[in-house]
């Protein structure tokens, strides 16, 4: 259970203090590399006091605690008996038959005579004349969990987790109740119910001007109050934070800075102020600079990529800056401005963008500005960044512009100089690609040839093989021909020798003129009836047949005796 003591500025969770430069010395820094961690509560530099207001005795004044309502009504009663003043709960005892009806969970409230008057137990409350109600008057009934009844004087608060009362004594001390209650009565003057406020939907956004990111939420509670000329005007005597994850504010009282983490927070010290909410994440924006002279007096406007963490936010408002850009401008601008004084238009034109995805290797004569921007403007920026808390994440160049007669005129010239090499670029492209053509055609006609070479070769080949083949074929017709026709011959020389033997073997003269008149049958049917058979035995013709007759009939002899 918590609540807020008098004077007391920041209520649930961790602050840390941070004394200006003025006092000469810094407590709760932590290293850029670290991540920040604020200093304990107790500091001595804390704002907060450790003064809560309900702990304090004051008359008339009781806390609610775990009995409820009626238990902190009836401790209240006691107290102003016991100082002699009137009671505040009635003596009214209730029926069940006929009256004002206050049922369970709700308490009856009675004027009587100006001062206040609780029924606290349920029932019936019959009127006149049943019952004295002279100087009283029935002004209705209220729940025991109302967050807020205010009645004659009599206040009762009681605000939920979620929920924060911001209330005003008698002496306009204004402090908040959270997750509590109280009874008071005041004796001279009232307790004035301010606002009741949700923590966690606070109805202002606040965001970062220049990014836009949202920072936290914040609503501010005011109370009217009566000047000597009787108007009434309104002022601020409670400031309600809502500060999301990874965010943080700053406070300042006098010279002194502290730092307030993320969570729910108010404020009700009229020496502190909020000197502004910060975000710990990473930001990005593009920041337009001013016009720059280079070392050929030509402006240029240049349109600059940052992006940029902010870690030590004491550091940056301690400086003065109320956001992390605002730091950053002057810087950049300074270092731009110290860059772009050495460099020469033409080397400036040449190169359109910074980043990851054009960075060279510094061979190229356009490279000089980037190579300054790659190493002393970012080297520079990031050394001058971490004297206010902040570490450069990224520097790139979107866009330049160039101004005045001398940038029109320099820049026909070098628009001229680039699309002459961009005409000789395309025609050594040109050249290249002809080149690539007439290499590629040479090796397309070489393939070619190396096809039909190969092709003639296996063409050579088959004709040569089907040559081979076809005299190979030849020969063995040949070789089985002439075998054929030597066994034929044999065969049919066989067959002569045996007729001849045979013949030979036949000694009877006319089985001999048989043979030849089968002979000259034969001949006959061989070539037709009307074939004429001419002699041609002459004198030698019958000296040889003589012969062969008598060498046949030898051998026919020959042949008789070998058997």
């Amino acid at each position: 259970m918590s609540s807020s003591g008098e004077g007391t500025t920041v209520v649930d969770g961790p602050t840390s203090a941070y004394p200006s430069a003025a006092n000469g010395t810094r407590k709760g820094l932590s290293r850029i590399e670290e991540p920040l961690k604020p200093a304990p509560k107790a500091s001595v530099a804390n704002f907060g006091t450790a003064v809560d207001y309900m702990e304090e005795e004051r008359p008339f004044f009781v806390k609610i605690g775990t009995n409820g309502l009626i238990a902190a009504l009836q401790k209240l009663d006691a107290q102003l008996k016991n100082s002699g003043r009137g009671h505040v709960l009635s003596r009214k005892k209730p029926t069940d038959w006929i009256g004002r009806e206050v049922t369970p969970g709700q308490i009856g409230l009675i004027n009587h005579g100006g001062l206040p008057s609780i029924l606290t137990r349920p029932g019936r409350y019959p009127g006149m004349p049943l019952r004295n109600w002279w100087a009283r008057t029935w002004a209705g009934t209220c729940g025991l969990s109302d967050t807020v009844i205010e009645f004659g004087g009599l206040t009762v608060v009681q605000v939920s987790q979620n929920q924060a009362a911001v209330v005003s004594d008698p002496q306009n001390h204004v402090f908040v109740v959270k997750n509590s209650g109280f009874v008071a009565y005041a004796i001279e003057g009232t307790y004035n119910v301010l606002s009741i406020v949700d923590q966690t939907h606070l109805p202002t956004v606040v965001k970062d001007r220049i990014t836009g990111v949202t920072l936290g939420w914040s609503h501010e509670v005011t109370m009217k109050s009566r000047t000597g000329t009787g108007a009434k005007q309104d002022y601020v005597v409670a400031l309600f934070l809502n500060i999301p994850a990874n965010n943080c504010a700053i406070l300042q009282k006098g010279d002194d800075l502290e730092l307030l983490p993320a969570g729910q927070h108010y404020i009700t010290s009229p020496n502190v102020t909020l000197r502004g909410l910060f975000t710990l994440g990473e930001n990005q924006i593009e920041m337009p600079t001013k016009d720059i002279f280079t070392r050929d007096q030509v402006p240029v406007s240049l349109t600059i990529y940052l992006k940029w963490q902010l870690t030590e936010p004491l550091k940056l408002t301690t400086h003065g800056y109320n956001t992390p850009y605002d730091a950053l401008r002057d810087k950049t601008q300074s270092i731009l401005t110290q860059i772009v004084a050495h460099l020469d238009y033409s080397s400036m034109v040449k190169q359109r963008s910074l980043g990851p995805d054009n960075l060279d290797d510094g061979s190229d004569a356009s490279s000089a500005f980037l190579d300054a921007l790659r190493t002393r403007a970012m080297d520079d920026l990031h050394l001058a960044a971490l004297e206010y808390g902040i570490i450069m994440k990224d520097l790139a160049v979107i866009d330049r512009q160039f101004k005045g007669d001398i940038a029109s005129t320099m820049d026909k010239l070098t628009t001229r100089a680039l699309q002459a090499q961009v005409e000789a670029a395309n025609v050594d492209r040109e050249n290249s690609n002809k080149i690539k053509q007439e290499e590629g055609a040479l090796s397309v006609a070489r393939i070619k040839a190396r096809a039909q070479n190969t092709k003639a070769d296996a063409e050579a080949y088959a004709i040569v093989a089907a040559a081979e083949a076809q005299a190979k074929k030849l020969q063995i017709e040949a070789e089985a021909q002439a075998k054929a026709t030597r066994l034929a011959a044999e065969a049919e020389a066989e067959a002569v020798r045996l007729r001849a033997v045979a013949d030979a073997a036949v000694v009877d003269h006319f089985a001999r003129e048989m043979e030849l008149r089968r002979t000259e049958v034969a001949r006959v049917q061989a070539f037709g009836s009307k074939a004429v058979f001419v002699p041609t035995d002459g004198l030698g013709s019958q000296l040889g047949t003589s012969m062969v007759t008598g060498l046949a009939a030898g051998l026919g002899a020959l042949e008789s005796k070998g058997r």
